[in-house]
């Protein structure tokens, strides 16, 4: 597991300034109003050579009242309790509160590794006095940090560095197929997850919802290595009041990061809803390896077109999703689950598929023969090479004279062109496309 570092502290301090500043994007909404960033938000960071997860939270603001800081406060403990450090931010305007002393009690109770940055020191030169009256809070030294300029960034780094545990080897682990379970409540996930372990591992109820925490389990057979992530349902967002329901959409999200391969479930009784398009779409963007299972397949009337007439459906509603294959199990009788190790080795093999650049330019090659590339006011597109960059997904990148040329459909062209000769079957691709200066040519 990658470290995890959480940014917390009491609202507007600049957690999502810092936040941004660290993982050098613009991920976290940043606003002059406390309560602004609701939920944790996730990112990838890289420092000195150790990739970690940073987390920011919503405020903590210790005796509210108010539900949506009561709240907010509950997401910052989930992020605080599986953190391995947690940097707590001040602002060094208003000085310390007495609510800093409160979130600062709470952080030492938790037993975690804390570090103290004092943010908004903005000016540079000699340090501000004012700094000194956090070592009340009793966490150690104060790093002086301007989320705005970045200053003391560095320093802030440095110091959760120290806490993060030695870098295992991840050889072992390699061949363990981490594979999540996704789709809205009550569709059968933790149903699939018992029937493939062969025990009442995980809670089934008929009550929506029963699954709260995402649930890791280990499971072995002829086929392979697998880690099962059941994660809870996602609901609409609207339907989202309960707040213990909020976490479980977090939670999948993370699972979706977490995993190689997603299985996305979809009631077969009620076909494909617009919130299993929304939790297709997260497994779609995350660009993973995805398996449409169509599940309580037995409870359907079927003659001989029931099949087919629901595999179009599915790919007439998941339509940027036609990618992935589509499998009709029942979790309660077990029918057709043995296929989905097959399925789910497969996808996990295309979305690790590496293609050489010399072959990518030969079906280039051969699909801008076929279909002419785009032209504007006399100009026309000239692709001059492909290569590829990456694996989960496959990433490509086109070198070409005028990006503006490059119409969106011209690319997914090319697209399928690359599906339709080297499979890449259950996995989403991503083209990338640049523009080489006039000088280089």
């Amino acid at each position: 597991m990658k470290p995890l570092v959480a940014i917390v502290g009491r609202p507007n301090v600049g957690k999502s300034m810092l936040f941004n500043k660290l993982c050098g994007q613009r991920l976290s909404i940043v606003e002059d109003t406390p309560g602004v960033t609701r939920d944790r938000l996730y990112a990838q960071c890289e420092w000195r050579n150790r990739t970690f997860d940073i987390v920011d939270t919503g405020g903590i603001e210790p005796g509210t009242d108010d539900q949506i800081l009561a709240f907010m406060r509950e997401q910052a403990e989930i992020a605080i309790s599986t953190a391995t450090v947690i940097v707590f931010v001040c602002d060094i305007k208003t000085g310390m509160t007495a609510s800093d002393q409160e979130v600062a009690n709470m952080l030492l109770r938790s037993g975690k590794p804390v570090i103290l940055a004092v943010n908004k020191a903005d000016q540079t030169g000699r340090e501000n006095p004012d700094i000194y009256e956090f070592y009340n809070l009793g966490l150690g030294d104060p790093i002086a940090v301007s989320a705005l300029h970045g200053h003391g960034t560095g320093d802030l780094l440095d110091a959760c560095f120290q806490f993060f545990p030695e870098e295992e080897d991840e050889e072992e682990d390699d061949d363990v197929i981490k594979v999540a379970v996704i789709g809205k409540p009550n569709v059968g996930k933790s149903s699939l997850v018992n029937r493939i372990l062969g025990e009442e591992r995980v809670i089934v109820s008929n009550v929506a919802g029963t699954t709260r925490d995402a649930v890791d389990s280990a499971f072995e057979n002829q086929h392979g290595k697998y880690l099962f992530i059941d994660t809870a349902g996602m609901r609409k967002k609207s339907r989202v009041d309960d707040r213990i329901e909020k976490f479980s959409v977090l939670r999948s999200t993370m699972a979706i990061e977490r995993s190689d391969v997603c299985l996305i479930m979809i009631d077969a009784q009620e076909g494909v809803t617009e919130q299993d398009t929304k939790v297709a779409g997260l497994a779609h963007e995350a660009g993973k390896a995805c398996i449409i299972v169509v599940n309580k397949w037995d409870a359907i009337e079927k003659d001989g077109k029931t099949m087919d007439k629901m595999r179009q459906e599915v790919m007439r509603d998941l339509s940027y999703m036609t990618y992935a294959p589509i499998v009709f199990i029942s979790a309660l009788t077990g029918q057709r689950v043995d296929r989905l190790f097959e399925l789910i080795n497969y996808v996990n093999d295309q979305s690790a598929m590496r293609i050489t650049t010399g072959m990518l330019n030969s079906v280039l090659a051969d699909a801008t023969a076929r279909v002419q590339p785009p032209t504007d006011k006399g100009r026309r597109l000239k692709i001059y090479y492909m290569t590829q960059v990456g694996i989960r997904p496959p990433h490509f990148v086109c070198f070409c004279n005028d990006a503006r040329l490059f119409h969106f459909s011209y690319q997914r062209y090319l697209e399928n062109q690359i599906r339709s000769t080297f499979g890449l079957e259950g996995t989403p691709v991503r083209l990338t496309v640049r523009q080489r200066s006039d000088k280089e040519e």
